[in-house]
């Protein structure tokens, strides 16, 4: 089967894409442009939300479907990169590679819809909305029936590691998320008489502190959990003691039982040290994203789809990221693989992390991430012919 990827028009989509970020729920130009172009190339285009898009591509002859999955929302940043398709909205970016995401799977749908006559089964292309605001956009695709006639799923991320190469975890591939936002209430005093007071700045310090053995003490050693707080704001001035204070956490686990034993000793360590200060409190809890789980019979068949797209020695098995993903609605669903890119590291002049306002990649791995797309829906569909 010969094809091969459009670079110049990958390139070309990918800056344009990236020179007009849009937030998550707000993915109006993004998702228009990916609509008009997945009809161009002969797809069955719906729109499960208002600002996501499936594209159903339906081969030749009758076989199994697999869906591939690119997100499209852009982060709350302001862009550092200096580049000339550097973001034209200010305070917003794509600074955790979703134009990459979105590029790629065009190219990809470009390319498999000029195979068309060739496969057995058929491929659908989910442009997700919001995968950066939870609840997140996967779980209005899934409500909308995407999946219901979907055999397997694959998603794509880029990260920062060695452009072209890919990592694919067995099992766990991410971390589940969740946070909260905690309101300490104290009673306000002048900072020269503490005695007539409850102050929320110390309560709140002595919690930062308290939570970090939540997972010191309450979690194995070799499992992954991360308790964090983010902020911590309260007070004005030098000698006021406040009435309020919020601190915002964040935690990561991989294991349900681990995150179950996290939440409940954050919630503990809480209300102890208020209780013990007279404090009282808010937690608004938020239950996040779950862990990606990989399935063992499509990450092997992603792996050595991988090491024929892009080469036997850059395809590794590697551990779970730590950071979350709400690609995990669809692999709890059906039988799915996450697959991390390199889109470029620090030897290669690429040196930040997603999330970053200077995160970028190098171009030349677009091609490949598109190549390593076609190439697990051809495999996945042959494997059932």
């Amino acid at each position: 089967m010969n094809w091969e990827i459009d670079e110049e028009s990958l390139v070309a989509l990918r800056r344009d894409i990236h020179a007009n970020p849009e937030l998550s729920y707000h993915e109006t130009r993004t998702s228009g442009l990916v609509a008009t172009l997945l009809e161009g190339f002969g797809l069955e285009v719906t729109r499960p939300s208002p600002t996501s898009v499936v594209g159903l591509l339906r081969g030749a002859r009758p076989g199994r479907t697999v869906a591939l999955r690119a997100d499209m929302d852009a982060l709350p940043l302001e862009e550092e990169t200096g580049e000339p398709f550097a973001s034209r909205n200010p305070g917003v970016m794509h600074a955790c590679g979703h134009d990459t995401h979105t590029a790629m799977l065009l190219a990809a749908a470009k390319t498999l819809a000029g195979l068309r006559d060739e496969l057995a089964g058929n491929v659908k292309f989910l442009f997700q909305h919001a995968e950066e605001h939870p609840p997140g956009g996967a779980v209005e695709i899934v409500a909308a029936g995407a999946l219901e006639d979907v055999d397997g799923v694959f998603g794509l991320h880029v990260r920062n590691q060695k452009a072209g190469t890919a990592t694919i975890t067995r099992g766990a591939a991410s971390t589940a998320y969740d946070g909260g936002m905690l309101t300490i209430q104290g009673r306000g005093s002048h900072g020269s008489m503490p005695q007539h007071g409850i102050d929320p700045v110390v309560v709140g310090s002595e919690i930062v502190l308290a939570l970090q053995t939540v997972v010191s003490r309450s979690i194995a050693p070799d499992h992954f959990a991360v308790v964090t707080v983010g902020a911590f704001n309260s007070g004005e001035a030098p000698n006021i003691i406040p009435d309020t204070a919020r601190l915002a956490l964040s935690v990561r686990t991989t294991d349900p039982e681990d995150r179950e034993t996290v939440r409940r000793r954050v919630h503990e360590v809480i209300a102890g040290v208020c209780a013990v200060h007279g404090a009282t409190y808010r937690l608004d809890w938020e239950p996040g994203y779950d862990a990606i789980q990989n399935d063992d019979g499509a990450a092997e068949l992603a792996f050595a789809a991988a090491a024929t797209a892009l080469g036997e020695g850059q395809i590794e098995w590697g551990p779970a990221t730590s950071g979350s993903e709400d690609f995990s609605v669809y692999a709890a669903r059906v039988p799915g693989c996450f697959v991390f890119l390199g889109g470029g590291d620090e030897s290669e002049g690429f040196p930040f992390q997603n999330h970053h306002p200077k995160f970028n990649v190098m171009e030349s791995a677009l091609t490949l991430g598109a190549r390593l797309e076609v190439q697990i829906a051809l495999d996945f569909l042959a494997a059932e012919a």
